[in-house]
């Protein structure tokens, strides 16, 4: 798949940095007309609305494009790191003082030459009102320097925060499983020992999977390592319930590339085991499914089993229980909040979880993605 993130007039940026940028771009706008409504406000006879908004419009854009976008572009040069690529050192204060001056001169060039008159002749003819215009194009633009420096450290603080939130639940899900399954193995060992053994074997290839796949970046865990791991664990699982577990997992070519959180799906497909399935005296069956929707990635866990009535939650099933309440926190934190979580279920019908994740927001890691801006979405 070739996907592109961000606005398509910002597309020659690097991909974790053009969301805030063109979210800059916008308060910088937001801000350029109310100066010129104020500049109108004060003096209508000086300012007609219609040239204030192009001379504000003009250097605002100017000055914007130099110190934002063009500083990005330069980030070798000024030593500037994502994720937000704001410092502060010799090159960067020099660089940014320059890109006022010149964007300040090519935005009055642009609204001279629609006024037809020429305001650096004010230099002569009232070099007093000519300072005071560049000094407060220098003041505004240090003014929107210093907010965006400090909002998107903020912003860099919250993702560190989410990133060691979310792994903090990821950390939670070894454990988790590997109680319920030597549980499991516990009973088994009473009831038929040559299966015990086979589920202990099938456990250590398992933990020796998990524990190699836990040393790699998470950033790097891909919908293919997703799905073999489920298959690790299936395989387990159908130690203890023979025949009784029928399960398929259906993951297209074109998506087993595409990066998601490590164990997103385990703790659905766990559920679905011990709480749909195993109930039944004949089992039934389990189909995990990955599919792109437009712009969106969504993964499905379905099972024929037991079901529950949504107003009634069942333990471990819904809201309150630990795997999809587990599930629920993972995918808000990383998708900002705009991913989704859909349960369906009836009683005696099976259950199916949809987890819906923006791929915008999992195209970049947690840690280097600006303040994500997600969109809601139906499948």
């Amino acid at each position: 798949m070739n996907h592109t993130t961000g606005p398509w007039w910002l597309r020659w940026l690097p991909a974790d940095c053009r969301a805030g940028v063109q979210r800059r771009a916008l308060i910088v706008w937001g801000v350029a007309a109310l100066i010129a409504l104020s500049q109108r406000f004060l003096s209508p006879e000086q300012h007609p609305i219609g040239l204030s908004l192009v001379y504000s419009y003009a250097i605002s854009t100017a000055i914007w494009f130099l110190m934002d976008p063009m500083r990005i572009v330069l980030r070798r040069w000024l030593h500037a790191e994502p994720p937000h690529y704001w410092t502060f050192n010799a090159a960067s204060v020099a660089y940014l003082l320059l890109a006022i001056v010149v964007g300040y001169a090519i935005g009055t060039s642009i609204g001279d030459a629609v006024a037809g008159h020429s305001t650096w002749d004010l230099m002569s003819l009232s070099p007093a009102r000519f300072w005071r215009f560049l000094l407060g194009s220098v003041a505004i633009s240090a003014g929107f320097v210093f907010f965006f420096y400090h909002r998107e450290k903020a912003h860099a603080l919250e993702r560190l925060a989410t990133e060691a939130r979310l792994k903090l639940l990821e950390s939670q899900l070894e454990p988790h499983m590997l109680f319920n399954t030597l549980a499991n193995l516990r009973v088994l060992i009473r009831l038929d020992p040559d299966r015990a053994v086979d589920m202990l074997d099938r456990l250590n290839d398992y933990l020796r999977a998990t524990l190699a796949a836990s040393r790699t970046d998470s950033h790097a865990h891909t919908l293919a390592l997703e799905f073999q791991r489920l298959d690790d664990y299936l395989a387990l699982m159908a130690v203890r319930m023979g025949p009784r577990l029928r399960a398929r997992l259906d993951l297209p070519e074109a998506l087993r590339g595409q990066p998601v959180p490590p164990l997103l799906l385990q703790p659905l497909v766990e559920n679905a085991i011990r709480h749909g399935l195993e109930p039944h005296v004949d089992g039934g069956d389990l189909v995990v499914s990955a599919r792109q929707d437009g712009d969106w990635l969504w993964l499905t866990v379905r099972d024929s089993g037991a079901g529950f009535e949504p107003a009634a939650p069942a333990p471990g099933r819904a809201d309150s229980g630990f795997g999809l309440g587990q599930v629920r926190e993972r995918v808000a934190g990383v998708t900002g909040g705009s991913g989704q979580v859909r349960v369906d279920s009836q009683p005696g019908q099976g259950t199916t979880v949809r987890i819906g994740l923006p791929l915008e927001q999992l195209r970049v890691p947690v840690s280097s993605t600006p303040c994500p801006d997600g969109q809601g979405a139906q499948p």
